[in-house]
């Protein structure tokens, strides 16, 4: 049996196993949104980059073959490999909003797959070198990054909106489980799967943070309170 932590409310489950050994135990969910290891062997070349180590499975080609039989599916790296998806939507996300801010480290757009055919999307969120999406105001860098290829969580919660009947989603790759906060954020339920277990155990302390965060929000509300 594999490491799980469950939230109190049993709506958010974090399982720390390789996600191709444990999919056929998994229940049915609504919708698959995650960001695999692309089979890019990923490591940031500048000199000021943290050295997160190897990304697991970012050393071979990506099959993504298992996650297709649910019918709304969004796979983050896709253009990585397109040559193994059907024909589907794209979503564009706009990391620089201006050609100035193009001069930032790293790239300055990311595209995922999505199952939906007719569906073409752009995301803009500023995000890269000392920037950062999820920051209180957007713009700075005053909140942390837990992994190299780590998605912000207002991303995540512009992926949801995609499939806004779904309410059970399953995130195979989730990393430091930013999927699984804005699951939380938008009411829904989520079952992250991570392998490396520092990550896992990263998801598990972002998603308590977060239960805490809602708690004093819920609080507050019915207090007639404001929280800044």
């Amino acid at each position: 049996m594999w490491p799980e932590w469950t939230s109190p409310d049993g709506r958010i489950r974090l399982i720390n196993a390789d996600c191709l050994e444990v999919r056929y135990n998994l229940p049915e969910v609504d919708a698959v949104i995650t960001d695999p290891p692309y089979g890019i062997n990923y490591k940031s070349s500048h000199q000021f980059s943290i050295d997160y180590g190897i990304i697991s499975g970012d050393e071979s080609d990506f099959d993504p073959s298992p996650w297709l039989d649910c019918d709304s599916v969004i796979l983050w790296g896709g253009n990585n490999f397109a040559n193994l998806l059907p024909i589907g939507g794209w979503i564009c996300w706009d990391k620089r909003l201006s050609e100035d801010a193009d001069k930032i480290l790293g790239s300055p757009f990311e595209l995922a797959w999505c199952s939906r055919r007719t569906l073409f999307r752009i995301v803009r969120l500023l995000h890269g070198g000392a920037k950062n999406a999820d920051a209180k105001n957007g713009d700075v860098a005053n909140a942390a990054r837990f992994h190299p290829t780590q998605k912000p969580v207002r991303l995540m919660e512009a992926c949801l909106d995609c499939f806004p009947k779904a309410e059970t989603i399953l995130d195979p790759y989730a990393g430091s489980c930013s999927t699984a906060i804005a699951c939380m954020r938008t009411n829904r339920r989520c079952i992250c799967i991570e392998k490396e277990r520092k990550y896992w155990e990263i998801g598990i302390e972002r998603v308590k943070k977060e239960l805490g965060r809602t708690v004093l929000f819920d609080r507050a509300e019915k207090q007639g309170m404001l929280i800044a």
